[in-house]
Parts: structure tokens; C-alpha cells; sequence
């Protein structure tokens, strides 16, 4: 069976896809989902009515709890809302936090400050919530935190923005949907997560907190996915892999069609992902582009900007704001070297099979050729096939990488319904470099040159410079 696919509309920056696959049989795997959901049974119902040993409180207040959890959500929106950099700055030593709380920091101008709409699902260690931006207060994210037991100071955090005009009321769930859902999604990961160990030890660890009860306490959709992708998270640390709330669902594909692709008209709103192409001093390239996207649509542009650079003596590829996306890579890689050389390989559980990804004989237009240097930008934000590609060209000793550790996703996922406002992306496949013989996942690409983003372009300009006979 293939893999699944949702319509873009309801792509999020966790689910993006390093490649991704029209399906084959959609009837088929539309009728694969709604058998998951006959196949719920009635004592599986049964079980997920059962009360949590450990229930949590359900608020639906403003107020912040006096609990590890709540003292360490007041400290964040504290120091968040003050704007003060010193007061940010504090807080991150006195906490130990993970990348999205430390993350969220970077966004304080652009939202303004949070406000507290409601703590809805409160325990001493765990505390969920509605939050407000100052800046869009039509908008609404749902989030969650948790402290580490035995340390009020480490702390993790993660949340969902949910669109505009959101009512809080909409987002709830019943137990049957609960159980719909989970069910559903450890019917998938069962089927169809390219590893077969780990997606059947997921899915029975899905089913037994069904069992015992675990998710009767999530009575909205965000929550209940939140808490989902923390569990998947304690078996599979895949960043590929993800639930989703959809507060507002997606049409319905007719029986028997794939979704729709993206039309060049919608690529020619971004560009097909190219921001600049450009002769900086001393001739020396200068590419950013922000997204890969499919080779077919958008393959004349990435070979109008390679012609253009072709007669640079140096290139500087920028990938610090690249979230990945699509095939593009190995064409553009294919202006790259003189002759064609191997790039990867990618085993994929559904065929049984490992496909190998070369560059292109020929090219539209001028090379830039095998010799001359390159150095490819990087950033914590470089994720999914912007992180392939940073790291085949760094393994076949054809590029310099500077800047910082991408974000560490190798593993390709579709995505597919759950139920009316969830998704899931499933990774199907896994990346295996023809030189390492491993990849990137979990780990990053490190960079030969490690500085901040902010400071990488630079920084490659002057080793430009500094290698200039």
C-alpha cells in the first residue's frame, strides 16, 4: 500500500515532507482508513471510558496553578511578555529548555506577547493552555509544558497555532473520537512507518494507554495530538513523524482521486522557493532559495538561476531558512560536477526496495562545474531535503558547510487523515548515503565551519577571500 498524502492546505512546518508521492491507489487507502475505524472494537471503547489512575485537573480558567508546571509556565510568559532581552536571557539559565521554548524567543517581536486565554489540563508536572498573540489577537495556539520530575528547572514545551477566529468551544473531542483516533493512528504506524519494529512497538504502546485510560483526559483536539506526539516521541525520536489538529478540515478528495498538485500558478507566488540570485564582490555566487519543490514544475527556474551563476569563480548556497520539500535537489546538485556521480539512496518499505538518486547526465544551460568552491549556509531551522542535500554535497567532499547543526530529519513521510481534524505524517522511507552509509537523522548536518546563521555568510565570504590567489 502507499504512502499517504493529505491535500497541502493542511501541511505544517512539522510535517514537512523530504519528498513527497502522489498515491498510487487512493480509493485503496481511504478505505484502509475507514476499515481502522470499524475495527475499533467495543472493549477497546470500553477501555478508553476508564478513568486515569492519576486524573488531571480540568480547568478552563485563566488562572495559572500553583504547581512545578504552572510556576514554570508563569516564568516563560514573564519573562516572554517583558520583552526585554536581559529578563529572556535570564530565564534561559535559570531553565533548562528544550529547542521550541528556547526557539519562541526569537519570535517575541513579531507576536507581541502572549496572553493567557485558559489552562485547560493541569497536574503538577504538566499544564496545557490557550494562548493569545498581542499583535493577531484573532489568532489562537494551543500549548503544552512539562517539568522534568526531580528537576523544577528542566523543562519542555511544544504548542499548535490554530488559525484565526478559532473558538476554544470547536476544538472539543468526545471519547468516541478519541478512540477513533488512536486507534486509527496505531493502525498506520503499524502498516506503514518505515521501520516495522518500531511502528508495531508504537502502535501497541498507542493501544495499551488506550487501554488504560491515558487519553480520557483530553477533551479538545490539540491536546489530545500534543500528547500523542510525546508519546510517539519516547519510542521514535523521528521528526518526520507527527499528529496534527486541523481546527478546520480540508474538502474531501472524491473516491478514487489523488489530491490536487500544486499548480504553477501557486509556485509562481513563491518563485518556486528562489529568493536571490545574485553577483556578490569579487565574483562570487550567491543562491538563497527557501524550499525544494518538485523538479517537473519548477526545474526551468533552478536551471535559469544555476546558467546565471555558472561564471562565478566561488558559490555561496543558502539553505539557513530552507525547510526542505521535494526532488529538486539532484538537479540542482547536477550543475554541481563535471561528470555524474552518485547522491544517495533511499529504501522505501513499500516497494521493498532501495532507489538510488544520481546527478543528471546533462543540464539545461551552463554548469558551474566540479571545481570551483562552494559553501552551503546552514542553520537549526535547515531541515528534510535541504539537509540531504547539505549533506551528500559535504560527504562527496564537494562542498564547505558553515554555519549551525540543521535540524536532523532524513526519514521521507506522507501524510494522511486520522479522522475529520486529524492527520498524521508517516515517514516510509529512510535515507542511506552511498559514502557514510548512514544519515543526518537526529543528529544534523554539522558544519566544517561552525558559527551562528547570523554570522555564516559572512564567514564564508572571507574564506572566499582568504583562499583567493
Amino acid at each position: 500500500m502507499p504512502p499517504l498524502m493529505l491535500p497541502d492546505r493542511t501541511k505544517s512546518r512539522l510535517s514537512t515532507l523530504y519528498t513527497r508521492r502522489q498515491l498510487q491507489a487512493p480509493l485503496r487507502v481511504r478505505d484502509f482508513f475507514d476499515n481502522c475505524a470499524a475495527k475499533v472494537s467495543l472493549r477497546a471503547l470500553t477501555f478508553g471510558l476508564t478513568l486515569s489512575l492519576t486524573p488531571a485537573m480540568l480547568l478552563g480558567q485563566t488562572a495559572i496553578p500553583n504547581t512545578p508546571a504552572g510556576s514554570a509556565l508563569r516564568a516563560w510568559l514573564d519573562a516572554y511578555n517583558s520583552g526585554d532581552s536581559a529578563r529572556a536571557a535570564a530565564f534561559l539559565r535559570t531553565y533548562q529548555v528544550d529547542f521550541p521554548i528556547r526557539n519562541s524567543f526569537n519570535f517575541r517581536q513579531m507576536t507581541g506577547g502572549f496572553d493567557l486565554v485558559s489552562v485547560e489540563v493541569s497536574e503538577p508536572r504538566h499544564v496545557e493552555f490557550f494562548l493569545r498573540p498581542r499583535n493577531t489577537p484573532a489568532m489562537i495556539a494551543y500549548g503544552m509544558l512539562d517539568v522534568a520530575a526531580g528537576s523544577p528547572t528542566n523543562i519542555s514545551g511544544n504548542a499548535f497555532p490554530l488559525g484565526p477566529n478559532v473558538a476554544t468551544e470547536a476544538l472539543r473531542i468526545d471519547r468516541v473520537t478519541r478512540v477513533a483516533v488512536v486507534g486509527r493512528a496505531a493502525a498506520v504506524l503499524d502498516s506503514f512507518y518505515f521501520s516495522p519494529e518500531l511502528g508495531k512497538r508504537m502502535a501497541d504502546s498507542l493501544r495499551a494507554r488506550l487501554a488504560r485510560g491515558t487519553y480520557d483526559r483530553y477533551r479538545n483536539g490539540p491536546g489530545l495530538a500534543l500528547r500523542l506526539n510525546a508519546d510517539l516521541a519516547e519510542i521514535a525520536h523521528d521528526k518526520h513523524l507527527g499528529i496534527s489538529y486541523v481546527p478546520t478540515p480540508p474538502p474531501k478528495q472524491p473516491a478514487g482521486e489523488a489530491p490536487p498538485a500544486p499548480s504553477h500558478a501557486d509556485l509562481d507566488e513563491t518563485n518556486c522557493g528562489f529568493k536571490k540570485v545574485e553577483q556578490l564582490d569579487g565574483n562570487i555566487g550567491y543562491l538563497r532559495f527557501d524550499s525544494f519543490e518538485e523538479a517537473a514544475l519548477c526545474g526551468s527556474t533552478a536551471s535559469a538561476a544555476m546558467t546565471f551563476l555558472a561564471g562565478t569563480r566561488a558559490l555561496i548556497i543558502d539553505l539557513r531558512e530552507n525547510g526542505g520539500g521535494h526532488d529538486i535537489g539532484a538537479l540542482i546538485a547536477s550543475y554541481l560536477f563535471d561528470r555524474r556521480t552518485h547522491l544517495d539512496d533511499m529504501w522505501d518499505r513499500y516497494a521493498n526496495s532501495t532507489r538510488q538518486s544520481w546527478t543528471q547526465d546533462s543540464v539545461p544551460g551552463r554548469r558551474f562545474g566540479g571545481t570551483k568552491p562552494i559553501y552551503v549556509l546552514t542553520s537549526a531551522h535547515t531541515f528534510s531535503a535541504a539537509e540531504a542535500f547539505a549533506y551528500d554535497l559535504q560527504a562527496l567532499k564537494r562542498a564547505t558547510i558553515v554555519g549551525e547543526t540543521t535540524a536532523g530529519g532524513a526519514h521521507p513521510a506522507s501524510e494522511g487523515r486520522l479522522g475529520e481534524h486529524f492527520a498524521i505524517s508517516v515517514p516510509w522511507g529512510n535515507s542511506i548515503n552511498p559514502i557514510t552509509g548512514t544519515n543526518w537523522e537526529g543528529v544534523g548536518v554539522v558544519p566544517d565551519v561552525k558559527v551562528s546563521a547570523d554570522e555564516a555568510l559572512a564567514v564564508a565570504q572571507k574564506l572566499i577571500r582568504d583562499r583567493a590567489p
